[in-house]
């Protein structure tokens, strides 16, 4: 009888030792989904109008009065710029890229289009990537732009530490973590610890050899 009762009790001793190993890696598993960063969409604001990448349409941009353009090269190796058709069709699974928005004359966002699993209209496709240079000499219109409801003007080195604790960089640019596939985001500074550029994009799988 004692030798049946050592061996239920290392039995038991056994199972314990299973159910706590097993919560130890259940456990270790959550920290690490936990460490993982999330990935977050910060909006940009242009003029009062929020941009979501990878949601906003080129038609919502349109319909609040924004000027969006593309450019496409001529012949002889001009640039010609021309205001959008929204109606015009885009293939599926696409990208297309050398678009812009306009704010003034001189200041102005570099934007992607998106297409979905359909072809669609231009005025359909979404915002997929967009990027903003400050150093113009030209700042009107720079007040009217905030990234992450944060005004790019007031957005200096130490701020974007302190809005974007998250990402990862030095003192001349600062960006997320390599991690956040779905969306990326990129600042970069001048000597004075001012923004200069920012941009920000969510990928997608789709013919990135569009144009």
């Amino acid at each position: 009888m004692k030798t049946i009762r050592k061996k239920i009790n290392i039995m038991a001793l056994l199972l314990t030792v299973l159910v706590m190993m097993t919560a130890g890696c259940a456990s270790g598993e959550k920290a690490k989904e936990e460490e993982k960063p999330e990935a977050v969409l910060y909006p940009v604001s242009i003029d009062g109008t929020e941009i979501r990448v990878g949601e906003t349409t080129v038609q919502a941009l349109l319909d609040k009065g924004l000027k969006v353009t593309v450019s496409e090269m001529t012949p002889d190796k001009q640039f010609n710029e021309y205001e959008i058709d929204p109606e015009e069709m885009l293939e599926a699974n696409s990208y297309y890229s050398g678009a812009s928005i306009w704010l003034t004359d001189s200041t102005f966002a570099h934007v992607s289009l998106a297409t979905g699993e359909e072809d669609i209209r231009m005025g359909d496709a979404v915002i997929a990537y967009m990027e903003i240079s400050l150093s113009t000499t030209d700042k009107t219109g720079l007040d009217k732009i905030a990234f992450n409801n944060v005004p790019v003007t007031e957005l200096s080195r130490e701020k974007a530490g302190e809005v974007f604790p998250d990402f990862t960089g030095d003192q001349n640019m600062w960006f997320s973590q390599p991690t956040m596939i779905e969306y990326q985001y990129f600042m970069g500074f001048g000597a004075d610890g001012m923004l200069t550029k920012f941009s920000a994009k969510k990928d997608y799988d789709v013919d990135y050899s569009s144009k």
